[in-house]
């Protein structure tokens, strides 16, 4: 899974840098990642870049899934998304939104 901070990068300049060999490791992602894709309403196939799509991770798997637009006939789509969806998409760059159960 993404490790990433979820505070803003205003706050990580107060607190201490992490010892060197500790915390996590910033990966580049080159811009040209693409990901396959395909529209289950105009049957279409095409690649979109990272930016093109969102990933929503759940508690179940019945709430984590990811999103895009369809670029041949504008249909929004969302499909589910395994450990290996996941996987792939949060190294290739997607921007990823945890959701939480209110208590």
């Amino acid at each position: 899974m993404n490790r990433t901070p979820l505070f803003p990068a205003a706050v990580t300049a107060i607190r201490p840098a992490p010892l060197p060999g500790t915390g996590p490791v910033r990966v580049p992602v080159p811009a040209a990642v693409r990901f396959r894709a395909a529209c289950p309403d105009c049957r279409g196939r095409f690649e979109l870049a990272a930016a093109a799509l969102r990933l929503a991770i759940g508690a179940t798997s019945r709430t984590t899934f990811y999103t895009f637009t369809c670029p041949e006939c504008g249909a929004s789509v969302r499909k589910p998304a395994g450990e290996r969806i996941i996987e792939l998409l949060t190294g290739g760059g997607v921007r990823t939104l945890r959701l939480h159960t209110a208590l």
